[in-house]
């Protein structure tokens, strides 16, 4: 969320930022509900005055034994009781109004993103490797992994609904490697692993801004929990309203999570293979940092994802997300995409963030460092996949494929894989 001063000392900043995001901002109704709320706080503030100064006058005034002075004065404290309730009131309608818009307005690029409207005005950073010319007609991810007996699309459509898939035999091994290949990758790299909840409440995910505007890419339990879409809403929340040692930061967190995403709005993308579907997995990646080292830790956080799929000998991009193609929260993101010969082309395997103070201000989580400043700030988080384990597993199956139709085992999962070293068909 963004800081209330900063947005009524800055509106045309704002503006030009919510322009530049495709989005919009009304500041003649936020000045009029920041008007409004400063003069019933002004009154408040002369009616409480009021009311302090006439409850000491009355007791003196009877003290004095002049009773119908003291009673009429009476009287007006009853006036300005009901005057202050009504004050009081129109401060916290204004202060809700100001809440609405706020959530919903998404956080403002940093000075080094580029401006753009959409996907196509990404610049590219960098890339690494090179994406394998075959001598044979390579196959997609969505026939190979079935031939194989690895995928099964028809029984997950069967035990839930589209977009859900099954593995089996060495494919479910194969998840389970590289879920535990990232996952001791980032703890021997400096990160504390967690386990989380699958679930989280409706506090949880205001925290990170899922809610309140994005509710309907959610899914929700009969008692009001939701299934998460990340791990970086829990890992976020662990710190929510508490005050960090400055000292530590950065704190750098990771952890494993199944994620769940309705993908409302995307009917139509990616509907064949286990790009885009409800349920996947994912190791995520959290920091929490000092605002003058953050744009540093996101640069280190990107290098934490990339050494991940140079491990995995995958070839991948580094593209920077233009304005009007970041996430809401983001100031700042940095999208990895692997090389997947089904598409011919690039898809993205990782999304990292800094998020600037946005998702902070929201969770009330603060720092404290005595020896640089009085008082505490927020501080910044950072998010990042690392990596999301089905796009990894679709980019293993395709990339590392061989033409009498089985696939070899990157050298880096052998260990995980109990040393095999190539995926024949399953029974």
């Amino acid at each position: 969320m963004l800081d209330i001063k900063f947005v009524r000392e800055n509106l045309a900043v704002v503006e030009e930022a919510m322009k530049n995001r495709n989005s919009s901002f009304d500041s003649a109704r936020f000045l009029e509900l920041d008007e409004e709320r400063r003069a019933a706080i002004a009154e408040e503030e002369a009616l409480q005055a009021e009311r302090n100064s006439s409850s000491k006058e009355i007791g003196k005034l009877m003290g004095q034994g002049k009773k119908e002075e003291a009673e009429a004065l009476k009287a007006r404290v009853a006036e300005v009781k009901d005057l202050l309730e009504a004050a009081s009131a129109r401060r916290a309608e204004a202060d809700e109004q100001l809440k609405y818009i706020l959530m919903r307005t998404p956080n403002i690029p940093h000075e080094s993103v580029p401006v753009g409207k959409d996907e196509n005005d990404n610049p590219e950073v960098r890339r690494w490797g090179t994406p394998r010319e075959f001598d044979f007609e390579p196959k997609a991810h969505w026939d190979l992994g079935p031939d194989l007996g690895i995928m099964d699309f028809e029984r997950g459509v069967k035990l839930a609904h589209s977009r859900f898939y099954c593995l089996g035999g060495q494919g479910a091994r194969l998840e389970r490697a590289i879920i535990n290949f990232m996952a001791d990758t980032h703890t021997s790299r400096g990160m504390k692993e967690w386990w989380l909840p699958a679930l989280a409440n409706e506090e949880t995910l205001t925290g990170t801004a899922q809610l309140p505007k994005f509710e309907e890419d959610l899914f929700k339990t009969t008692d009001g929990l939701y299934l998460i879409p990340t791990a970086e809403v829990q890992l976020t929340n662990l710190h929510r309203d508490e005050v960090l040692d400055g000292s530590k930061l950065p704190m750098k967190y990771c952890a494993f999570t199944p994620c769940f995403r309705s993908e409302a709005g995307a009917a139509g993308r990616d509907t064949r293979g286990i790009i885009r579907v409800h349920q996947f997995s994912k190791v995520e990646m959290v920091k929490f940092s000092k605002p003058e080292e953050s744009q540093a830790d996101l640069e280190a956080m990107v290098n934490d994802a990339e050494y991940i799929l140079q491990q995995l000998k995958l070839p991948y991009r580094v593209i920077t997300l233009c304005t009007g193609d970041m996430g809401f929260s983001s100031c700042k993101t940095y999208d990895l995409e692997v090389w997947l010969p089904c598409y011919n082309a690039y898809k993205e395997i990782s999304s990292c963030s800094d998020c600037w103070d946005f998702q902070a201000r929201r969770a009330n989580i603060r720092y404290r460092d005595p020896e640089n400043f009085k008082g505490t700030r927020y501080v910044h988080t950072l998010n990042g996949s690392g990596l999301a384990v089905g796009r990894t597993m679709a980019a293993i199956v395709e990339n590392y494929q061989n033409e009498d139709g089985t696939i070899t085992v990157p050298d880096v999962l052998v260990p995980y894989m109990g040393g095999a070293t190539i995926i024949g068909k399953q029974d």
